[in-house]
């Protein structure tokens, strides 16, 4: 496996993970808080605006994933590629997103 192949699986693993909030909260009609919010990243996005971010990220995750080398989910090197993107950008949106929304000090 390339190096090209490894930064594409892992990006596209951060954008497939970061697909999956933005079209579940619009799916579900709540404001997320999204690039195009005032301010960017921190203020709330109609659901509208979430299901397309959320889709425009799905898109780019395929297209990173299964359209750049040839990604084998047998494969432990491909696999964790998406998988290590998938998680930090996990674990970076959880922090972020957690001071907005009470998830970094949850109440007892």
């Amino acid at each position: 496996m390339s190096w090209i192949n490894t930064i594409s699986y892992f990006f596209g693993g951060a954008f497939l993970a970061n697909a999956v909030p933005h079209i579940v909260s619009g799916m579900m009609g709540r404001a997320f808080q999204s690039p195009f919010a005032k301010p960017s990243g921190e203020g709330l996005s109609s659901s509208t605006v979430n299901i397309v971010w959320g889709f425009f990220n799905a898109i780019v995750a395929y297209l990173l994933i299964f359209r750049v080398g040839n990604f084998d989910l047998h494969s432990i090197p491909n696999v964790f590629s998406a998988g290590l993107g998938a998680f930090l950008i996990a674990l970076f949106s959880a922090r972020h997103f957690g001071r907005f929304n009470g998830g970094n000090s949850p109440a007892p």
